[in-house]
């Protein structure tokens, strides 16, 4: 009789365990390029030619009505040395979906403050303005981002969405924990407007006050937009910048675009860095075609520091 008993709780175990897993849905998707840089040369940069890849991994399920997503990108450029050696995880975040509730998200690496997300939003068929020139990218505004850092977002079905960030106080991230907002509305076709705001203190008595705010506009195949951002330290010099840009999608697979991005440093005397990029993006199934020629003026605000640079891009996705 007790054996018998032991048979049917085992079973009963059995059936509570298979009945609590929820099957996952697993995908791998890849992509692989190259580039060639040219120009810049006021900066080190070898012999021109890069390569990029990376391998993402998703797996995604319902628990307990929660839709869950675990997401990690592996990419090899960074574990051969450089900056970011050892950083062979490009981005890793697990997501929860709550519904009409929103959507919150924890980035264990690679996340973006809801400020650093919008740091230029311009419409570009490649690259920012501003971009693989070095230094011209200094005092962009672009808020604080880090690790383990926490996301919340909600769309409401008027066309407004909310985004809060949140990362803790560490000595490797951020010296003073800090939060982030921004507000975008998409209700009317073809417009989209948007405001972000983050107060910034990476080293402790270094506190700036940091927001952008940008409008773009689709007709057609034609997009246009203007960007306005601020940076107001406590101590230290002040920012401000203004970024334009247009671009044309000639059919579905060649896009065009020319931007435009100017940084002020209040009061400093110093004459504006003025960032100027032609981009084109030309796909092809699973393969695209990218090139990009930046001219910038007075880099970082220097009077003595101005430089060109071009790129032209080969990537695939699998």
């Amino acid at each position: 009789m007790n054996n018998i008993k032991k048979i049917g709780l085992t079973a009963l175990a059995g059936s509570l365990v298979a009945g609590s897993v929820s099957a996952a849905e697993l995908s791998v998707t890849g992509s692989a390029g190259m580039s060639y840089t040219g120009g810049d040369s006021k900066a080190t940069q070898g012999q021109g030619w890069t390569m990029g890849d990376s391998i993402t991994f998703s797996a995604s399920g319902d628990v307990n009505d929660i839709g869950v997503t675990l997401t990690m990108e592996l990419d090899g450029d960074d574990s051969d040395g450089g900056a970011a050696a050892g950083n062979e995880f490009d981005n890793q975040s697990i997501a929860f979906d709550l519904g009409d509730a929103g959507t919150l998200t924890f980035h264990g690496h690679g996340g973006s403050s809801a400020l650093g997300a919008k740091d230029d939003v311009m419409p570009t068929a490649n690259e920012e303005p501003w971009d693989i020139v070095t230094g011209a990218e200094a005092e962009v505004v672009g808020g604080a981002g880090g690790n383990n850092m926490f996301a919340y977002s909600y769309a409401h079905e008027s066309g407004l969405t909310g985004t809060v960030t949140y990362v803790n106080a560490a000595d490797a991230v951020t010296d003073v924990s800090s939060t982030s907002y921004g507000l975008e509305f998409t209700g009317m076709e073809g417009l989209t407007v948007g405001y972000a705001q983050q107060d910034v203190e990476v080293t402790t008595n270094a506190k700036s006050d940091e927001s952008t705010m940008y409008a773009k506009y689709a007709i057609g195949g034609i997009t246009v937009g203007i960007q306005m951002s601020e940076k107001d330290s406590e101590s230290g010099t002040d920012y401000e910048t203004t970024g334009i840009g247009i671009s044309y999608q000639v059919n579905d697979d060649l896009a065009v675009s020319y931007g435009n991005h100017e940084i002020e440093a209040v009061g400093a005397g110093t004459p504006d860095q003025e960032a100027a990029a032609v981009s084109f993006s030309y796909t092809m199934g699973s393969l695209g075609i990218v090139g990009t020629v930046h001219d910038v003026d007075h880099v970082a605000n220097s009077t003595t520091n101005s430089r060109e640079k071009y790129s032209l891009g080969l990537s695939f996705n699998f």
